[in-house]
């Protein structure tokens, strides 16, 4: 099988997804543009969370043009890229409990302000306490998963559950089990995972239908611009001090 073709199946089976989570998730994509939406107009403020590779797409959308300016990543130290080493010590540290909960108490988030949590998998315990302790303290959590890792597997936290189980809305990325799209005569495991641009799509998409919201309600979205255009640096620089006590990795 020639490279080219492989390269072509991926990119079909990438488009598939896309078409799907259009297709199926609009309403849930709605629902989580609307709670943004909420806590813009309201005041309050926003966070991204996921370990390992489902951070990624908690970074995609965190201090980057067309993007809000409101929304901050919530860190936990070991667990946001690949950068640490060992590179397994993130995936460790998803099973720590307690970890999440310490983490949320440090942070600036409080009640009514919004939390994003990214797990493919949803089964760790990193992911499902960090949308329960959230929950507790009175944020309104979205979740973005795959609804068929429930199905298919076992939960790997105290709990027994899945991150689903523990959010206000749930966008489901229709990732497989496995997170790899193919296979081919000759390569013994499956390979090309699908997860990254699914997730941040959705991702992107729930933020623009924030945006729309704002704007139907004749709110400005606090929006980034390209730096790189004119007038870009100055148009940021009078959002970031609007804002400024909602933004925490300017200052």
């Amino acid at each position: 099988m020639s490279e080219s073709k492989l390269a072509g199946q991926f990119l079909d089976a990438a488009i598939g997804l896309l078409q799907r989570v259009r297709d199926e998730e609009t309403e849930s994509v709605a629902a989580a543009g609307a709670l943004i939406a909420d806590a813009v107009a309201g005041g309050n403020r926003l966070f991204a969370f996921g370990a390992g590779h489902s951070s990624l797409a908690a970074q995609d959308v965190v201090y980057r043009a067309g993007g809000f300016a409101l929304m901050n990543l919530l860190c936990v130290p070991g667990t946001t890229g690949v950068d640490v080493i060992p590179a397994t010590l993130g995936s460790g540290l998803e099973h720590v409990e307690g970890l999440a909960g310490t983490v949320l108490r440090a942070s600036p988030a409080t009640s009514g302000d919004v939390l994003v949590v990214i797990s493919l998998s949803g089964r760790n315990t990193l992911p499902v306490e960090m949308a329960t302790a959230a929950r507790e303290r009175g944020l309104k959590v979205i979740g973005v998963t795959s609804v068929a890792y429930a199905a298919g597997t076992e939960s790997r936290n105290a709990t027994g559950t899945f991150l689903k189980d523990h959010c206000d809305v749930v966008l489901d990325s229709k990732i497989a089990i496995g997170d790899a799209e193919l296979t081919a005569d000759g390569i013994e495991a499956p390979f090309a995972p699908a997860s990254t641009v699914v997730t941040s799509s959705l991702m992107q998409a729930t933020m623009a239908a924030a945006a729309g919201q704002l704007a139907e309600r004749g709110i400005e979205p606090p929006l980034l611009r390209s730096a790189n255009v004119s007038g870009g640096r100055e148009w940021n620089s009078r959002v970031m001090d609007e804002y400024r006590d909602r933004i925490f990795y300017h200052h």
